[in-house]
C-alpha cells in the first residue's frame, strides 16, 4: 500500500488598522477622529465625548462590513514579534519564550484612557495576552479532510473511510514557528498503522479530532483604575462593579454635573468596595470604601445647597448668601483682621476699615463710591477718610472730599498697602479673586439692612451684627452648641464697654435680629431670628 500526500498553504499575514482620537491644537477642545486604512478620511469634532463616540461608532462599521476573521492567516500580532505584550529582557534577563496558539480571532485592543482602537487579526493565546483586548469574532475550526487510496486488494469501496489509510489536510495553527508571512507550509500525511484487529471504535480513535472552539471569557470590569476579576464571587458583586465602572465613566462624559446622581455614584461604590474588601481581605480596599462613602457625603451636602435644601435632621432649608463652609471661615478671618489691625479707635473706624478691607482683600486695590460711605452710620465720614489716610493705612487717588462726591460711573481708586501681596508676604487672606465680592456683598447685607437702616442704629450696632452673623450655629443659637458668646469678646470687637453692651442687644432685638436674648455676666446667649438666618455664617 503506498500513499503520497502533501498539502500546502499560503500564511498571509492577519489584517490590522487603527482609529485615533488626538486634539486638535494646543488649549483647544475640539478632537480629530482618524482611521489607519486608507479610504477614511478624518473628521474633527468639537469635544473628547462626541469625538470617542464617533471613534466607536466609526470602528463599529467597520467590524459589521468587513469579513470574518480568516482560519488560515498569520498572528499580526505574532509579525510584530508580539511587541505589545512581551515585556523586552534587560541587560541581565533571559528572554521570554511566547508560542503562539489556539483560533484565529479579530480582537479590539484599546488603551486605558480611550484615545485609540486597534482591531488585528491573531490567535487567541495574543488576544488573551492583551488586558485590555475583547474578541469580537472568531474564525471557523478548519475542517479535517481524509483522502483514501486504494492498494489494488479489491477491499470495498462502501467501508469505512476509517479504516483506509488518511491524513490530515487541517489549515495551519499559530505555533512557535516563526514562519515568515506568506511562506508555504506544507502538511506532513499521516498514515495509520494498520491493524487487522482495528474496528470501527479503534479507527475512530485514530481519526483527526475537529478543532474545538475556544472558551471565550466575558469582558472584564473596570472600575476606579482596578479590574474587576473573572472568578470574583458573588456573581451578583461582580456584575454590580462592573457596572458601576461604566456609570462613572458615562458620568464623565456628561456635559453638566449632576450632584445628587455622583452621590448615588460614590454611595453604591462604597457598599460594593466594602463587600469586594469582604471577600478578598484587602484593606486598600476597605480604604476605598471610606474615601466613597465622604465623597457621597460631599457631592449630596453640595447639591442640597445648591438647591437651597437643608440636609437630614438639620431643620428647615435655609438659602443662606453665603453658601458653603470655607466662604463661612474665610468671612470670620476678615473680621478677626480687622479686629487686630484697625489704624483708629472707635465702632466708626473699624466699620469703615471692615468694608474698605473687604473691597481691597485680594489684591490690595479696589474702588470705592461716595454712596458706599455715605450709606454707613459714620457722623463725620469726610473727617474719617482723611484721618485714614493720614494714617498711612489708606491711599486714595484725590482728595477725600472727591471720593465723598465720586459716582458709580466715576469710581475713586483706593489701595490699602497693607493688603497688597508681593514676593515675600503673600497677604493675610487667601481666599480667590472671585470669592471677593460675595463677601463684600454680604457685609454689605449685614450692615445694610433693612431695620437697621430704619432704626438708624449706630456703628457699634452694626458692628455687633457681623460678629453675631458669624458667631452662630446652624439653627441661629448663639456661640458653639448655642452656649453663648462671651461679652469681653463682644465688646472687644464693638469697642464698648461691657456695661453699654446690653443697650446694642436691645437694639437688635427691637429690629427683629435676636430672640431670646440673655446677657449674662460673662456670655450673651440667644438665637437670631428665622428673617435674618439667611445672612449667618454658622459655625462649623
Amino acid at each position: 500500500m503506498g500513499v503520497e500526500a502533501h498539502a500546502t498553504n499560503e500564511r498571509v499575514t492577519g489584517r490590522k488598522w487603527t482609529v485615533r482620537l488626538d486634539p486638535v491644537g494646543r488649549g483647544r477642545a475640539d478632537v480629530r477622529v482618524s482611521c489607519s486604512r486608507p479610504a477614511c478620511a478624518a473628521q474633527v469634532l468639537p469635544s473628547a465625548a462626541a469625538g470617542r463616540t464617533a471613534a466607536i461608532a466609526h470602528l463599529k462599521a467597520h467590524l459589521r462590513a468587513g469579513p470574518a476573521p480568516r482560519p488560515s492567516v498569520y498572528c499580526a500580532c505574532r509579525a510584530e514579534e508580539c511587541h505589545t505584550h512581551i515585556r523586552p529582557a534587560g541587560p541581565r534577563e533571559r528572554p521570554v519564550p511566547w508560542r503562539c496558539g489556539g483560533a484565529v480571532v479579530l480582537a479590539v485592543v484599546t488603551d486605558r484612557e480611550g484615545r485609540w482602537w486597534q482591531v488585528m487579526e491573531c490567535c487567541s493565546r495574543c488576544a488573551a495576552a492583551h488586558p485590555t483586548a475583547k474578541v469580537v469574532a472568531t474564525a471557523p475550526a478548519a475542517e479535517a479532510q481524509s483522502r483514501s487510496d486504494g492498494d489494488g486488494s479489491g477491499a470495498d469501496a462502501s467501508a469505512p473511510a476509517a479504516l483506509a489509510p488518511t491524513f490530515s489536510a487541517v489549515g495551519p495553527h499559530f505555533s512557535h514557528s516563526a514562519t515568515a508571512p506568506g511562506t508555504a507550509v506544507p502538511q506532513q500525511a499521516s498514515v495509520p498503522r494498520s491493524d487487522p484487529r482495528s474496528g470501527p471504535r479503534a479507527a475512530s480513535r485514530s481519526a483527526p479530532r475537529s478543532a474545538r472552539p475556544p472558551r471565550r471569557r466575558p469582558p472584564r470590569g473596570r472600575i476606579a483604575q482596578r479590574l474587576v476579576p473573572h472568578d470574583l464571587r458573588p456573581v451578583a458583586l461582580r456584575d454590580e462593579l462592573t457596572e458601576l465602572g461604566e456609570l462613572f465613566r458615562a458620568y464623565q462624559a456628561r456635559t453638566e454635573p449632576d450632584l445628587e446622581m455622583l452621590a448615588d455614584l460614590h454611595a453604591r461604590k462604597a457598599k460594593a468596595f466594602r463587600a469586594w474588601a469582604e471577600v478578598t481581605a484587602d484593606t486598600g480596599l476597605r480604604l476605598d470604601a471610606e474615601r466613597a462613602e465622604q465623597a457621597s457625603a460631599t457631592a449630596r451636602l453640595q447639591h442640597l445647597h445648591r438647591i437651597g435644601q437643608a440636609p437630614d435632621g438639620e431643620g428647615p432649608a435655609v438659602a443662606r448668601l453665603l453658601t458653603a463652609p470655607a466662604q463661612w471661615d474665610h468671612a470670620r478671618a476678615v473680621l478677626a483682621h480687622v479686629a487686630g489691625n484697625t489704624p483708629l479707635p472707635g465702632a466708626e473706624a473699624r466699620l469703615l476699615v471692615v468694608m474698605v478691607t473687604l473691597r481691597t482683600a485680594q489684591s490690595g486695590v479696589g474702588n470705592l463710591v461716595g454712596q458706599d460711605i455715605k450709606g454707613l452710620p459714620l457722623q463725620e465720614p469726610l473727617s474719617l477718610v482723611e484721618q485714614l489716610v493720614e494714617s498711612g493705612w489708606l491711599g486714595i487717588s484725590g482728595t477725600a472730599e472727591e471720593l465723598i462726591a465720586s459716582r458709580p460711573e466715576n469710581p475713586t481708586r483706593i489701595t490699602v498697602p497693607s493688603l497688597t501681596p508681593d514676593e515675600d508676604d503673600p497677604g493675610p487672606f487667601t481666599f480667590g479673586r472671585k470669592l471677593r465680592p460675595k463677601l463684600s456683598g454680604w457685609a454689605q447685607r449685614v450692615v445694610g439692612e433693612k431695620k437697621l437702616r430704619k432704626g438708624k442704629t449706630e456703628a457699634g450696632v452694626r458692628l455687633l451684627a457681623l460678629a453675631l452673623a458669624t458667631g452662630s450655629d446652624g439653627e441661629g443659637r448663639l456661640g458653639p452648641g448655642g452656649e453663648g458668646i462671651g461679652l469681653d469678646v463682644l465688646s472687644s470687637w464693638c469697642t464698648v464697654d461691657p456695661g453699654d453692651l446690653p443697650q446694642l442687644v436691645d437694639r437688635l432685638t427691637a429690629a427683629d435680629w435676636l430672640a431670646e436674648a440673655d446677657v449674662t455676666d460673662t456670655h450673651l446667649t440667644g438665637r437670631l431670628t428665622e428673617r435674618v438666618l439667611p445672612l449667618g455664617c454658622p459655625l462649623t
